[in-house]
């Protein structure tokens, strides 16, 4: 607080809900004081604006409001006269008032009081919560998560204005946006432009807490994303590339690209990018270029997503040029493919019509240039735009070693203004290494290995494209797919060298499938044009044309019965005269699956391809690349980097499973778009090395509990902790150990059950000390994060439980003790199940092990359910129909009931001293009921 104030913030005291209100007030003033012309708020104007402030329900809308996005505010003051506000100066971010306190104390279920808080204008913007030195800095953010459950929203919701918050244990310090459903992998440390971590409060706070500097982020660099209903922050390389091209247009006009590793989010940055310059009155077009008409439509997607209506759209030249030649802010921001910009400007006619913009101040933003500039479209561009400054965004630009005809990116846009390479972001944790497998290696017929000098002799389509080969390769995906994918959570693309060995693929896969050996669901997409050339030979991923109008019949014909296969596996009415939609719902089918709401029966195992889905692509879900195709430079780079994207501690790396001899190739192209560490940093040490330092984590274990039984002797606090984060290194080894393809328990220094009880007994403790509401922690083991999410399972459930207690019944081998004492065992090991276990053992009991009742085990949950839905409903009467439908949201949201929903749902509404208990209560009641009845059988 001390190095705040001398920043500049105002050090102020506030202890509650009250105070804040009081401060708001007296700061709102000063903020609009010009508009106020000299005279006081009375206190019926300032209701009214406090109802403005309390309008929406979540941080979302209140980020809206924040921002004045629904337009001029204003409110007709006592005297009738319009009164024109702003919550926030957005243009001038500096020309706000600065404020910092702490501990403020807001009452709900429990009393919070909030570490260090930012206001600007009297709004708490900034939330900063501090662990003590050697605490675990993710319990900061765990804590956040609880404040957003307990307190954020109550009495006036005033810290629903949050938009930023800061944890630091004083050595390490993140930052991330207010956004609920936003895992630890969401949030970043702050660097410098040259990717320096300023990990330090101090230094931190220096550089990112500096008055002007925080409005700015908060102004500029706060994304609210339509599509999720959610905020987003900008990661610091983002960020600096953003102002880096805002720089060069404000004041120039030279050229230049943005080197930002594939899956490092240049999509977000030059969104923000089109955003900034848009708002530049010199400027008077954004095109933002891409060049294939899906990734056309996907940007256009994406943009609108991050604001609404923000892009105009092109679906032909003609529109095109008809934007180009409109000069009103209307139509500024324009996506548009390569295809549609080098047909406007190259056709004598269009170019006419777009002479009034010929002079005008244009700025391209080319995405993925190192693929879109290698064509004449660069130079015409130029020789028609008088006053254009061109920009690129790439993950792998050329470079000297992989040029076009030496062409490079660099001799086209000038010079790179801002570098953040593979390694940069494997280290920032903002995207995932890769785990490489090699399999198949080229075998002579006497059995020695082919050198990688030898295979320019071998007729390599027709070995690579042997059927007995691609048979041998589709049975080890099929053995090994549920390994590489923890039990399909994921799914897969393969990438093979030519449509004709995918079709070979396809139908070995599907005749496997006929003969029971899988039940994987499979699809495929390729283009099919009439003289279509392989060009696998050379290493690259190949361009997509995905126009399906001319075709090679025999591969239409066979595209066409995937199709059928695809819609019978789906419920669908894909069609090849539909090409594009086709496209689409392949891509949402693979996005889709990290949405809270997905389905398993939309899942898609492993998707097939040729070149498509190679570049652009990006699915959170995806883990897992199996490779029969020749890549090298930046086209493995892209192809590699379709698994590596981020999602939460399950997802700890990008497998590739490499059916080619592509480990030189590998090793360059990583040294070429990373540094001289690239390759040690970018893929995971071998198996063999895991495999040491998992059985070197189970020796540790041991010291501190040498069985599993020892583990409740564990007295003391600090070896109840030492025994968390000892046994929670192992399971972060072994998530990665068991993505490989050879993973036994045999090489490990610990039986499979022996393993089982030591994670019973994590539970245990996590059990023991997580909050309840109204508690307050009081074991330092609540400052680890467990972790609980890479124990997640879904191969043991009840269904698995019961039929293997029905097969121990039909054996006779096991008494009723032993079975009870098995069970008990699995469903203290299964974390989905453990708060479901007394009923489960109940049904077992009473109809397995003793069949007085012989219910099935679905009309016992149905009659357990109904009898505790009619128990809340007579203890806090409650109708029962709006009762199940407020638990039937919140198990689809996963989103806390509102208390105008609960007191709704109350046959008689309760007494205004009783509603806050009846309310709390009652959300209690839904989330245990949904924890403890909602299953999966």
């Amino acid at each position: 607080i001390k190095q705040l104030v001398l920043l500049d913030y105002q050090r102020i005291t506030i202890s509650n809900n009250e105070e804040l209100i009081t401060n708001l007030r007296t700061q709102f003033e000063i903020h609009n004081a010009e508009k106020l012309k000299g005279t006081a708020l009375s206190d019926d104007e300032f209701k009214k604006i406090l109802n403005i402030l309390q309008k929406g329900s979540s941080v979302f809308d209140k980020a809206k409001i924040l921002r004045g996005d629904g337009g001029d505010m204003h409110i007709t003051r006592d005297d009738g006269s319009n009164f024109h506000f702003q919550f926030i100066n957005k243009k001038e971010w500096c020309k706000n008032q600065f404020q910092v306190t702490n501990q403020v104390t807001i009452m709900d279920k429990q009393e919070n009081s909030y570490d260090v808080t930012l206001l600007v204008n009297g709004l708490p913007l900034v939330q900063i919560e501090l662990k003590r030195r050697g605490l675990e800095i993710n319990e900061a953010f765990n804590q956040v998560n609880r404040y957003h459950r307990d307190s954020y929203g109550s009495q006036n919701a005033l810290f629903q204005y949050v938009q930023i918050f800061v944890i630091s244990n004083g050595v390490d310090t993140k930052y991330f946006a207010n956004n609920r459903k936003q895992s630890f992998k969401q949030t970043f440390h702050w660097t410098d432009e040259e990717n320096k971590k300023i990990a330090s409060l101090e230094d931190f706070t220096e550089s990112f807490l500096k008055p002007c500097t925080i409005a700015k982020i908060i102004t500029k660099y706060v994304v609210m994303h339509e599509g999720n209903k959610s905020l987003m922050i900008l990661r610091p390389y983002q960020y600096y590339a953003s102002e880096m091209i805002l720089d060069k247009v404000k004041n120039g006009r030279s050229n230049g690209y943005i080197w930002h590793t594939t899956g490092s989010g240049k999509t977000l940055t030059s969104f923000k990018t089109a955003q900034s310059l848009r708002e530049l009155p010199k400027v008077d077009k954004i095109l933002f270029v891409v060049d294939r008409i899906d990734l056309d439509n996907q940007t256009n997607s994406e943009f609108n997503a991050y604001q609404k209506g923000c892009v105009d759209e092109t679906s032909n030249t003609k529109e095109l040029v008809a934007k180009l030649a409109d000069k009103s802010d209307d139509s500024k921001l324009i996506v548009t493919t390569l295809q549609k910009l080098n047909k406007a400007i190259g056709t004598p006619k269009h170019a006419s019509q777009m002479e009034a913009m010929k002079d005008g101040r244009v700025v391209f933003i080319f995405d993925e240039c190192h693929r879109s500039q290698f064509g004449d479209t660069h130079k015409n561009i130029k020789e028609y735009f008088s006053n254009v400054q061109m920009f690129g965004f790439t993950g792998t630009p050329i470079l000297e070693k992989n040029s076009y005809g030496g062409l490079t990116t660099k001799s086209l846009f000038d010079e790179y203004l801002h570098k953040y390479v593979i390694t940069n972001a494997i280290a920032d944790e903002n995207v995932l290494p890769f785990s490489v497998e090699y399999w198949g290696k080229l075998k002579k017929k006497d059995g020695s290995l082919i050198e990688d000098t030898d295979i320019k002799s071998l007729d390599k389509k027709e070995f690579f494209e042997d059927e007995d080969r691609i048979e041998n390769i589709a049975g080890w995906v099929i053995n090994n797919h549920d390994k590489k994918t923890h039990g399909r959570k994921f799914s897969a693309m393969m990438c093979v060298g030519s449509i004709d060995a995918l079709i070979k693929y396809y139908d070995i896969f599907k005749k496997k499938k006929n003969a029971g050996e899988h039940n994987l669901r499979i699809a495929t997409i390729y283009t099919h044009g009439a003289n279509e050339e392989d060009a696998d030979a050379n290493g690259m991923v190949g361009e997509v044309n995905l126009d399906a109008n001319q075709a090679n019949i025999p591969r239409r014909d066979k595209l066409e019965s995937y199709l059928k296969d695809y819609n019978a596996m789906f419920g669908t009415n894909q069609s090849l005269q539909k090409f594009n939609a086709y496209y689409t719902d392949l891509s949402k089918r693979l996005k889709n699956r990290e949405q809270e709401d997905a389905d398993d029966k939309d899942r898609l195992d492993i998707l097939l391809v040729v070149n498509i889905f190679l570049t652009g692509f990006d699915a959170k879900k995806v883990n897992t690349m199996y490779v029969d195709k020749n890549l090298k430079y930046h086209g493995l780079i892209q192809t590699y980097s379709r698994t590596n994207r981020t999602l939460d501690t399950l997802k700890s790396q990008g497998n590739i499973v490499c059916f080619r001899n592509l480990k030189a190739n590998t090793d360059e192209a990583l040294v070429l778009y990373g540094d001289e560490n690239t390759t040690d940093t970018v893929i995971l040490p071998p198996h063999e090395d895991l495999l040491d330092e998992f059985n070197q984590f189970v020796s540790e274990l041991r010291k501190i509990a040498l069985e599993p039984a020892y583990v409740p002797d564990l007295i003391r606090e600090d070896d109840k902790a030492s025994f968390v984060k000892a046994f929670r290194n192992l399971i972060r080894v072994l998530n990665k150990i068991k993505d490989f393809s050879q993973f036994t328990w045999e090489d490990l220094d610990i039986l499979e059950q022996e393993f089982e009880d030591y994670k019973s007994h994590y539970f245990d403790l996590y059990d023991s000390i997580k909050n309840k509401p109204g508690e307050k922690p009081e074991s330092i083991i609540d400052e680890i994060d467990f972790e609980i999410d890479l124990l997640l399972r879904d191969d043991v459930n009840v269904a698995y439980i019961l039929d293997l207690i029905t097969n121990m019944l039909a054996d006779g081998k096991k008494d009723e003790l032993e079975i009870l004492k098995t069970v008990s065992e699995m469903l203290n090991s299964e974390p989905s199940l453990r708060s479901k276990k007394a009923l489960i053992e109940e049904f077992i009991q009473k109809n397995m092990l003793h069949t007085e009742n012989g219910k099935t085990f679905e009309e016992f949950w149905a009659e357990k359910r109904d009898s505790k839905i009619n128990s809340i409903c007579s203890d806090l009467n409650m109708n029962k129909e709006k009762l199940e439908s407020i638990i039937s949201e919140y198990e689809r949201t996963k989103q806390e009931p509102l208390p105008s929903v609960i007191v709704e749902a109350c046959n008689m509404q309760p007494k205004i001293l009783e509603r806050k208990a009846v309310v709390n209560k009652a959300i209690s009641e839904v989330i245990d009921f949904v924890d403890v009845y909602v299953i999966i059988v």
